[in-house]
């Protein structure tokens, strides 16, 4: 199975820090965000990653290289302007395959098992969904008898982690350009072709500076 880490962001909310380096190469504790997730997917297993990027890319791979010096192997899917997260995907489907893959968001910072998601597909999708964060209260998708779908009503929600396992068969019918992935997974879901999974540690969506300093201190306690 392989792996793709979504790197184009801009990171705007990040700036000044994302003004002359991209987001994924932020760094926590020392070490940029990005190289988390590649250090975590080598540990469980995974020998093949794609990675798309846009703003100020060329710096990930110049410091990524071909992956072997982390024990995997890296291929670039590079974005003139970014394609949004259904379109980074779709443009990068032909150096993923025709096989279920990893989809990790490349600014978060978790300790989530990867090597979970090494496991038969049932459906078009897999999401880990995290408890709703302070900043986005309101969360994404339900999850009852790990089929995800929306919520309605009273019915208690879970916020996307922007961990996913996904089926290139999820894209048929898109065409090249800039398209969410949101409407894809939610028209799955109306076929119930969806599962997922709750994750109840370490997951901090690193979005603004308040949230890197969060795992600035998830670092300094031993995360």
């Amino acid at each position: 199975m392989k792996a793709m880490i979504l790197a184009a962001g801009k990171g705007e909310r990040l700036r000044p820090l994302t003004l002359h380096t991209p987001k994924p190469l932020v760094q926590a504790g020392g070490v940029p965000l990005i190289e988390y997730h590649v250090r975590a997917l080598a540990a469980a297993g995974f020998h093949e990653l794609v990675i798309n990027h846009a703003w100020l890319g060329q710096q990930i791979e110049d410091y990524l290289g071909d992956g072997a010096q982390f024990g995997l192997s890296i291929a670039y899917s590079a974005e003139g302007e970014p394609l949004e997260t259904g379109g980074g995907i779709y443009r990068a489907l032909p150096l993923l395959g025709d096989q279920p893959f990893v989809l990790v968001n490349g600014d978060i910072f978790t300790d989530y098992p990867f090597a979970r998601l090494r496991r038969p597909l049932a459906g078009l999708a897999h999401l880990v969904l995290v408890d709703n964060p302070r900043h986005h209260r309101t969360g994404d998708f339900a999850l009852c008898a790990e089929r995800v779908g929306e919520a309605h009503g009273d019915q208690p929600s879970l916020t996307y982690s922007g961990i996913a396992v996904l089926d290139p068969a999820l894209f048929a019918g898109c065409q090249p350009g800039a398209f969410k992935l949101a409407p894809l997974l939610r028209r799955a879901m109306g076929e119930g072709l969806v599962s997922g999974e709750r994750f109840a540690g370490r997951w901090v969506d690193v979005g603004t500076h308040e949230r890197l300093a969060e795992v600035e201190r998830l670092l300094a306690a031993g995360y």
